[in-house]
Protein backbone atom coordinates (compact mmCIF):
# COMPACT_ATOMS: atom_id res chain seq x y z
CA UNK A 1 0.00 0.00 0.00
CA UNK A 2 1.77 3.10 -0.94
CA UNK A 3 2.77 6.61 -0.15
CA UNK A 4 0.20 9.11 1.07
CA UNK A 5 -1.16 9.60 -2.41
CA UNK A 6 -1.33 5.83 -2.25
CA UNK A 7 -0.87 3.71 0.85
CA UNK A 8 1.25 1.33 -1.18
CA UNK A 9 4.07 2.18 -3.51
CA UNK A 10 4.43 0.71 -7.00
CA UNK A 11 5.76 -2.72 -7.56
CA UNK A 12 8.83 -1.51 -9.42
CA UNK A 13 11.98 -2.38 -7.54
CA UNK A 14 14.86 0.05 -7.62
CA UNK A 15 16.99 -2.78 -8.99
CA UNK A 16 17.74 -2.07 -12.61
CA UNK A 17 17.04 1.65 -12.17
CA UNK A 18 20.22 2.48 -10.33
CA UNK A 19 23.13 3.67 -12.43
CA UNK A 20 26.30 4.48 -10.52
CA UNK A 21 27.37 7.09 -13.01
CA UNK A 22 24.17 9.08 -12.31
CA UNK A 23 24.43 8.89 -8.54
CA UNK A 24 26.27 12.12 -7.88
CA UNK A 25 24.35 14.14 -10.46
CA UNK A 26 20.90 12.98 -9.35
CA UNK A 27 21.69 13.44 -5.69
CA UNK A 28 22.85 16.98 -6.36
CA UNK A 29 19.59 17.76 -8.18
CA UNK A 30 17.30 16.14 -5.59
CA UNK A 31 15.01 18.41 -3.56
CA UNK A 32 15.81 18.71 0.12
CA UNK A 33 13.35 18.75 3.01
CA UNK A 34 11.71 22.07 3.76
CA UNK A 35 13.72 24.08 6.22
CA UNK A 36 16.89 22.08 5.71
CA UNK A 37 20.04 23.66 4.38
CA UNK A 38 21.67 22.29 1.28
CA UNK A 39 24.83 20.55 2.52
CA UNK A 40 28.01 22.51 2.02
CA UNK A 41 30.19 19.41 1.60
CA UNK A 42 31.16 18.32 -1.91
CA UNK A 43 28.46 16.16 -3.47
CA UNK A 44 30.89 13.29 -3.87
CA UNK A 45 31.36 13.24 -0.10
CA UNK A 46 27.60 13.25 0.54
CA UNK A 47 26.81 10.43 -1.85
CA UNK A 48 28.11 7.73 0.49
CA UNK A 49 26.06 8.76 3.55
CA UNK A 50 22.85 10.47 4.59
CA UNK A 51 23.04 14.28 4.84
CA UNK A 52 23.97 15.39 8.36
CA UNK A 53 20.94 17.66 8.85
CA UNK A 54 18.56 14.93 7.75
CA UNK A 55 20.25 12.27 9.87
CA UNK A 56 19.99 14.51 12.93
CA UNK A 57 16.28 14.94 12.27
CA UNK A 58 15.82 11.21 11.88
CA UNK A 59 17.64 10.55 15.15
CA UNK A 60 15.41 13.05 16.96
CA UNK A 61 12.28 11.48 15.49
CA UNK A 62 13.30 7.93 16.42
CA UNK A 63 14.15 9.02 19.97
CA UNK A 64 10.73 10.67 20.27
CA UNK A 65 9.18 7.39 19.11
CA UNK A 66 10.92 5.55 21.93
CA UNK A 67 13.34 3.59 19.77
CA UNK A 68 16.72 2.69 21.22
CA UNK A 69 19.33 5.13 19.82
CA UNK A 70 22.08 2.53 19.70
CA UNK A 71 19.95 0.06 17.76
CA UNK A 72 18.77 2.78 15.40
CA UNK A 73 22.38 3.81 14.80
CA UNK A 74 23.33 0.21 14.07
CA UNK A 75 20.71 0.13 11.31
CA UNK A 76 21.17 3.62 9.86
CA UNK A 77 24.93 4.11 10.13
CA UNK A 78 26.54 3.56 6.76
CA UNK A 79 23.33 3.97 4.77
CA UNK A 80 23.81 5.99 1.59
CA UNK A 81 21.11 7.59 -0.56
CA UNK A 82 19.97 5.74 -3.67
CA UNK A 83 19.40 8.53 -6.24
CA UNK A 84 17.51 6.26 -8.63
CA UNK A 85 14.73 6.06 -6.04
CA UNK A 86 14.19 9.80 -6.28
CA UNK A 87 13.96 9.51 -10.05
CA UNK A 88 11.34 6.75 -9.71
CA UNK A 89 8.93 8.92 -7.71
CA UNK A 90 7.81 10.71 -10.87
CA UNK A 91 7.40 7.63 -13.03
CA UNK A 92 4.67 5.53 -11.36
CA UNK A 93 3.01 3.66 -14.19
CA UNK A 94 -0.55 4.07 -12.96
CA UNK A 95 -0.17 7.86 -13.21
CA UNK A 96 1.83 8.28 -16.43
CA UNK A 97 0.56 5.57 -18.80
CA UNK A 98 -2.70 5.43 -20.67
CA UNK A 99 -5.22 3.51 -18.60
CA UNK A 100 -5.58 0.76 -21.19
CA UNK A 101 -1.82 0.28 -21.36
CA UNK A 102 -1.74 -0.16 -17.59
CA UNK A 103 -4.66 -2.59 -17.73
CA UNK A 104 -3.16 -4.57 -20.60
CA UNK A 105 0.13 -4.99 -18.74
CA UNK A 106 -1.49 -6.01 -15.46
CA UNK A 107 -4.42 -8.18 -16.60
CA UNK A 108 -2.82 -10.77 -18.87
CA UNK A 109 -4.04 -14.26 -19.70
CA UNK A 110 -1.05 -15.65 -17.82
CA UNK A 111 -1.87 -13.64 -14.71
CA UNK A 112 -5.52 -14.70 -14.88
CA UNK A 113 -4.54 -18.37 -15.21
CA UNK A 114 -2.01 -18.13 -12.37
CA UNK A 115 -4.54 -16.41 -10.13
CA UNK A 116 -7.18 -19.05 -10.79
CA UNK A 117 -4.63 -21.72 -9.94
CA UNK A 118 -3.79 -19.96 -6.65
CA UNK A 119 -7.48 -19.71 -5.82
CA UNK A 120 -7.81 -23.47 -6.29
CA UNK A 121 -4.61 -24.37 -4.44
CA UNK A 122 -5.39 -22.12 -1.46
CA UNK A 123 -9.15 -22.58 -1.52
CA UNK A 124 -9.46 -23.37 2.23
CA UNK A 125 -7.38 -20.30 3.11
CA UNK A 126 -9.36 -18.00 0.84
CA UNK A 127 -12.62 -19.41 2.20
CA UNK A 128 -11.55 -18.84 5.80
CA UNK A 129 -10.44 -15.27 5.11
CA UNK A 130 -13.63 -14.55 3.18
CA UNK A 131 -15.73 -15.89 6.04
CA UNK A 132 -13.91 -13.86 8.69
CA UNK A 133 -13.61 -10.54 6.89
CA UNK A 134 -16.35 -10.62 4.25
CA UNK A 135 -14.03 -9.66 1.38
CA UNK A 136 -14.50 -11.54 -1.90
CA UNK A 137 -11.66 -13.98 -2.49
CA UNK A 138 -11.37 -12.93 -6.13
CA UNK A 139 -10.73 -9.34 -5.06
CA UNK A 140 -8.04 -10.47 -2.63
CA UNK A 141 -6.41 -12.60 -5.31
CA UNK A 142 -6.54 -9.62 -7.68
CA UNK A 143 -4.68 -7.42 -5.20
CA UNK A 144 -2.12 -10.19 -4.79
CA UNK A 145 -1.67 -10.50 -8.54
CA UNK A 146 -1.40 -6.78 -9.23
CA UNK A 147 0.84 -6.01 -6.28
CA UNK A 148 3.44 -8.76 -6.53
CA UNK A 149 2.42 -11.22 -9.26
CA UNK A 150 1.30 -13.62 -6.53
CA UNK A 151 4.50 -13.25 -4.54
CA UNK A 152 6.84 -13.48 -7.50
CA UNK A 153 7.89 -9.81 -7.47
CA UNK A 154 7.85 -8.40 -3.94
CA UNK A 155 10.79 -6.07 -4.54
CA UNK A 156 14.44 -6.39 -3.66
CA UNK A 157 15.18 -2.86 -2.46
CA UNK A 158 16.49 -2.56 1.13
CA UNK A 159 13.53 -0.82 2.75
CA UNK A 160 15.47 1.21 5.31
CA UNK A 161 17.78 2.61 2.63
CA UNK A 162 14.85 3.37 0.32
CA UNK A 163 12.89 5.22 2.99
CA UNK A 164 15.96 7.05 4.27
CA UNK A 165 16.65 8.20 0.71
CA UNK A 166 13.11 9.55 0.36
CA UNK A 167 13.09 11.03 3.86
CA UNK A 168 16.22 13.01 3.05
CA UNK A 169 15.61 13.69 -0.65
CA UNK A 170 11.90 14.15 -1.34
CA UNK A 171 11.32 17.66 -0.07
CA UNK A 172 7.61 17.59 -0.91
CA UNK A 173 6.76 14.80 1.55
CA UNK A 174 9.75 14.46 3.84
CA UNK A 175 7.60 14.18 6.95
CA UNK A 176 5.62 11.29 5.54
CA UNK A 177 8.73 9.37 4.53
CA UNK A 178 10.32 9.96 7.93
CA UNK A 179 7.25 8.56 9.66
CA UNK A 180 7.40 5.52 7.38
CA UNK A 181 11.09 5.05 8.20
CA UNK A 182 10.30 5.09 11.92
CA UNK A 183 7.58 2.51 11.31
CA UNK A 184 10.00 0.34 9.32
CA UNK A 185 12.52 0.52 12.16
CA UNK A 186 9.80 -0.68 14.54
CA UNK A 187 9.09 -3.64 12.26
CA UNK A 188 12.78 -4.46 12.00
CA UNK A 189 13.02 -4.48 15.79
CA UNK A 190 9.92 -6.70 16.13
CA UNK A 191 11.54 -9.58 14.29
CA UNK A 192 8.33 -10.40 12.42
CA UNK A 193 9.88 -9.77 9.03
CA UNK A 194 13.09 -10.78 7.28
CA UNK A 195 16.36 -9.07 8.14
CA UNK A 196 17.04 -6.92 6.22
CA UNK A 197 13.56 -5.78 5.26
CA UNK A 198 13.14 -5.85 1.48
CA UNK A 199 10.46 -4.27 -0.67
CA UNK A 200 9.74 -1.79 -3.44
CA UNK A 201 11.68 1.39 -4.16
CA UNK A 202 9.17 3.28 -1.99
CA UNK A 203 9.30 0.91 0.97
CA UNK A 204 6.21 -1.21 0.24
CA UNK A 205 6.60 -4.77 1.44
CA UNK A 206 5.38 -8.30 1.15
CA UNK A 207 2.91 -10.22 -0.99
CA UNK A 208 0.44 -7.32 -1.07
CA UNK A 209 2.92 -4.46 -0.66
CA UNK A 210 2.06 -2.80 2.63
CA UNK A 211 3.75 0.42 3.62
CA UNK A 212 5.32 0.13 7.10
CA UNK A 213 2.71 2.27 8.87
CA UNK A 214 -0.10 0.30 7.24
CA UNK A 215 1.58 -2.92 8.34
CA UNK A 216 1.72 -1.74 11.95
CA UNK A 217 -1.93 -0.70 11.90
CA UNK A 218 -3.52 -3.54 9.93
CA UNK A 219 -1.32 -6.63 9.55
CA UNK A 220 -2.64 -9.82 11.19
CA UNK A 221 -1.24 -13.22 12.08
CA UNK A 222 -3.72 -15.41 10.23
CA UNK A 223 -1.71 -18.64 10.09
CA UNK A 224 -1.23 -18.63 13.87
CA UNK A 225 2.56 -18.89 13.99
CA UNK A 226 2.95 -15.86 16.25
CA UNK A 227 4.21 -13.52 13.53
CA UNK A 228 2.50 -11.03 11.24
CA UNK A 229 4.60 -12.19 8.33
CA UNK A 230 3.41 -10.63 5.07
CA UNK A 231 6.68 -11.59 3.35
CA UNK A 232 6.77 -15.37 3.79
CA UNK A 233 3.13 -16.16 4.63
CA UNK A 234 0.56 -15.63 1.89
CA UNK A 235 -2.28 -16.29 4.39
CA UNK A 236 -1.01 -13.48 6.64
CA UNK A 237 -0.66 -11.10 3.69
CA UNK A 238 -4.08 -11.88 2.22
CA UNK A 239 -5.85 -11.67 5.58
CA UNK A 240 -4.07 -8.41 6.34
CA UNK A 241 -5.31 -7.02 3.03
CA UNK A 242 -8.85 -8.15 3.85
CA UNK A 243 -8.60 -6.51 7.27
CA UNK A 244 -7.43 -3.26 5.67
CA UNK A 245 -10.25 -3.29 3.12
CA UNK A 246 -12.93 -3.92 5.76
CA UNK A 247 -11.60 -1.04 7.85
CA UNK A 248 -11.60 1.07 4.67
CA UNK A 249 -15.34 0.53 4.24
CA UNK A 250 -15.63 -2.69 2.20
CA UNK A 251 -19.19 -4.02 2.36
CA UNK A 252 -19.53 -7.82 2.20
CA UNK A 253 -21.66 -9.17 -0.61
CA UNK A 254 -21.33 -6.11 -2.82
CA UNK A 255 -19.20 -5.87 -5.95
CA UNK A 256 -16.80 -3.11 -6.94
CA UNK A 257 -18.74 -2.04 -10.03
CA UNK A 258 -19.38 -3.05 -13.64
CA UNK A 259 -19.06 -1.94 -17.24
CA UNK A 260 -22.21 -0.45 -18.77
CA UNK A 261 -23.50 0.55 -22.17
CA UNK A 262 -24.78 4.10 -22.64
CA UNK A 263 -27.79 4.94 -24.82
CA UNK A 264 -27.63 7.16 -27.88
CA UNK A 265 -27.81 10.83 -26.99
CA UNK A 266 -26.75 10.25 -23.39
CA UNK A 267 -25.90 13.35 -21.34
CA UNK A 268 -22.23 12.75 -20.56
CA UNK A 269 -22.28 15.43 -17.87
CA UNK A 270 -24.01 12.81 -15.67
CA UNK A 271 -20.71 10.90 -15.54
CA UNK A 272 -19.38 13.22 -12.86
CA UNK A 273 -17.81 10.51 -10.63
CA UNK A 274 -19.56 11.88 -7.55
CA UNK A 275 -23.36 11.79 -7.96
CA UNK A 276 -24.69 8.46 -6.68
CA UNK A 277 -27.90 7.10 -8.13
CA UNK A 278 -29.58 3.76 -7.65
CA UNK A 279 -29.07 1.17 -10.34
CA UNK A 280 -32.81 1.46 -10.97
CA UNK A 281 -32.36 5.18 -11.64
CA UNK A 282 -29.44 4.49 -13.98
CA UNK A 283 -31.63 1.99 -15.78
CA UNK A 284 -34.24 4.71 -16.16
CA UNK A 285 -31.59 6.86 -17.82
CA UNK A 286 -30.98 4.11 -20.37
CA UNK A 287 -27.88 2.39 -18.98
CA UNK A 288 -27.68 -1.38 -19.47
CA UNK A 289 -25.17 -4.19 -18.98
CA UNK A 290 -23.19 -4.25 -22.24
CA UNK A 291 -24.01 -7.88 -23.06
CA UNK A 292 -27.69 -7.72 -22.21
CA UNK A 293 -29.73 -8.47 -19.12
CA UNK A 294 -30.55 -6.25 -16.16
CA UNK A 295 -28.68 -4.99 -13.13
CA UNK A 296 -28.74 -7.03 -9.97
CA UNK A 297 -29.59 -5.18 -6.76
CA UNK A 298 -31.58 -2.36 -8.40
CA UNK A 299 -31.56 -0.37 -5.16
CA UNK A 300 -27.77 -0.50 -4.93
CA UNK A 301 -26.12 2.85 -5.55
CA UNK A 302 -23.32 3.74 -7.96
CA UNK A 303 -21.55 6.63 -9.68
CA UNK A 304 -20.82 6.79 -13.40
CA UNK A 305 -17.32 7.32 -14.79
CA UNK A 306 -15.83 7.51 -18.29
CA UNK A 307 -12.08 6.96 -17.83
CA UNK A 308 -11.34 7.53 -21.53
CA UNK A 309 -14.23 9.80 -22.33
CA UNK A 310 -17.18 9.18 -24.62
CA UNK A 311 -15.13 6.95 -26.94
CA UNK A 312 -14.15 4.40 -24.29
CA UNK A 313 -15.85 2.03 -21.84
CA UNK A 314 -18.22 3.39 -19.20
CA UNK A 315 -18.40 2.06 -15.64
CA UNK A 316 -20.80 2.22 -12.73
CA UNK A 317 -18.72 2.19 -9.55
CA UNK A 318 -20.18 0.85 -6.33
CA UNK A 319 -19.16 2.12 -2.85
CA UNK A 320 -16.64 -0.75 -2.52
CA UNK A 321 -14.60 0.88 -5.27
CA UNK A 322 -13.72 3.59 -2.75
CA UNK A 323 -12.12 0.96 -0.52
CA UNK A 324 -9.92 -0.12 -3.44
CA UNK A 325 -8.98 3.53 -3.98
CA UNK A 326 -7.93 3.72 -0.33
CA UNK A 327 -5.31 1.12 -1.21
CA UNK A 328 -4.11 3.18 -4.17
CA UNK A 329 -5.73 6.42 -5.29
CA UNK A 330 -4.93 5.96 -8.99
CA UNK A 331 -8.05 5.20 -11.03
CA UNK A 332 -6.06 2.96 -13.37
CA UNK A 333 -4.90 0.85 -10.43
CA UNK A 334 -8.32 0.49 -8.82
CA UNK A 335 -10.00 -0.37 -12.11
CA UNK A 336 -7.29 -2.96 -12.78
CA UNK A 337 -7.92 -4.68 -9.45
CA UNK A 338 -11.66 -4.78 -10.11
CA UNK A 339 -11.23 -6.05 -13.66
CA UNK A 340 -8.71 -8.73 -12.68
CA UNK A 341 -11.09 -9.89 -9.93
CA UNK A 342 -13.84 -10.28 -12.54
CA UNK A 343 -11.55 -12.20 -14.88
CA UNK A 344 -10.48 -14.51 -12.04
CA UNK A 345 -14.18 -15.16 -11.45
CA UNK A 346 -14.50 -16.26 -15.08
CA UNK A 347 -16.09 -13.14 -16.54
CA UNK A 348 -15.06 -11.86 -19.99
CA UNK A 349 -13.00 -8.79 -20.86
CA UNK A 350 -14.44 -5.37 -21.55
CA UNK A 351 -17.21 -5.19 -24.13
CA UNK A 352 -16.09 -1.84 -25.50
CA UNK A 353 -12.50 -1.14 -26.44
CA UNK A 354 -10.42 1.89 -25.54
CA UNK A 355 -9.36 4.71 -27.91
CA UNK A 356 -6.00 3.03 -28.35
CA UNK A 357 -4.76 5.46 -30.96
CA UNK A 358 -4.66 8.31 -28.46
CA UNK A 359 -1.32 9.51 -27.15
CA UNK A 360 -0.97 10.03 -23.44
CA UNK A 361 -0.30 13.55 -22.24
CA UNK A 362 3.14 13.97 -20.73
CA UNK A 363 3.53 15.14 -17.15
CA UNK A 364 4.57 18.61 -18.35
CA UNK A 365 1.56 18.74 -20.69
CA UNK A 366 -0.78 17.80 -17.84
CA UNK A 367 0.72 20.54 -15.69
CA UNK A 368 0.21 22.98 -18.57
CA UNK A 369 -3.41 21.88 -18.90
CA UNK A 370 -4.01 22.18 -15.17
CA UNK A 371 -2.41 25.63 -15.06
CA UNK A 372 -4.60 26.87 -17.90
CA UNK A 373 -7.72 25.46 -16.24
CA UNK A 374 -6.78 27.19 -12.98
CA UNK A 375 -6.29 30.47 -14.87
CA UNK A 376 -9.84 30.08 -16.16
CA UNK A 377 -11.23 29.74 -12.66
CA UNK A 378 -11.61 25.94 -12.49
CA UNK A 379 -10.87 24.19 -9.19
CA UNK A 380 -8.05 21.83 -10.12
CA UNK A 381 -6.03 22.11 -6.93
CA UNK A 382 -2.30 21.95 -7.54
CA UNK A 383 -0.84 21.58 -11.02
CA UNK A 384 0.84 18.31 -10.06
CA UNK A 385 0.96 16.59 -13.45
CA UNK A 386 -1.48 13.86 -12.39
CA UNK A 387 -5.02 13.65 -13.73
CA UNK A 388 -7.39 12.88 -10.89
CA UNK A 389 -11.07 13.54 -10.09
CA UNK A 390 -10.62 17.30 -9.65
CA UNK A 391 -8.80 17.70 -12.95
CA UNK A 392 -11.42 15.61 -14.77
CA UNK A 393 -14.18 17.74 -13.18
CA UNK A 394 -12.42 20.91 -14.33
CA UNK A 395 -12.08 19.48 -17.84
CA UNK A 396 -15.81 18.68 -17.89
CA UNK A 397 -16.66 22.20 -16.82
CA UNK A 398 -14.42 23.72 -19.51
CA UNK A 399 -15.81 21.37 -22.16
CA UNK A 400 -19.38 22.27 -21.25
CA UNK A 401 -18.61 25.98 -21.39
CA UNK A 402 -16.93 25.48 -24.77
CA UNK A 403 -19.82 23.55 -26.30
CA UNK A 404 -17.95 20.23 -26.30
CA UNK A 405 -19.05 16.83 -25.02
CA UNK A 406 -18.41 17.11 -21.25
CA UNK A 407 -16.81 13.71 -20.76
CA UNK A 408 -13.79 14.87 -18.71
CA UNK A 409 -11.26 13.23 -21.02
CA UNK A 410 -8.01 15.12 -21.51
CA UNK A 411 -6.06 14.27 -24.66
CA UNK A 412 -3.58 16.21 -26.82
CA UNK A 413 -6.39 17.59 -28.96
CA UNK A 414 -8.13 19.09 -25.95
CA UNK A 415 -4.88 20.63 -24.75
CA UNK A 416 -4.35 22.24 -28.15
CA UNK A 417 -7.87 23.69 -28.08
CA UNK A 418 -7.40 25.23 -24.66
CA UNK A 419 -3.99 26.57 -25.66
CA UNK A 420 -5.55 28.24 -28.72
CA UNK A 421 -8.33 29.79 -26.69
CA UNK A 422 -8.21 33.54 -26.39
Amino acid sequence: MRDRTRHRAGRTSHAGLSHARLAVALLALAPWPAGAQTPSEPTSAIADRLPAECRAGLDARTRAAGLDPARVAARLDGLSPDPAILAATGAQAEFVRQIWAYLDAAVTEARVAEGQARLRDLAPTFAAIEQRYGVDRHVLAAFWGVESNYGGAMGEAPVLRALATLACGDGTRAGYWRDELVAALRIAESGDGPDPLLGSWAGAMGHTQFMPSVYLAHAVDFDGDGRRDIWRSAPDALASTAQYLRESGWEPGEGWGLEVALPEGFDHALADETTERSLADWTGLGLRPPRGGTFAEPEGRAVLILPAGARGPAFLLRPNFRAILRYNTALAYALTVGHLADRLRGEPGFARDWPRGDRALTVSEIRDLQTRLIERGHAVGNADGKIGPRTRAAVRAWQAASGLTPDGYADPGLLERIRAER
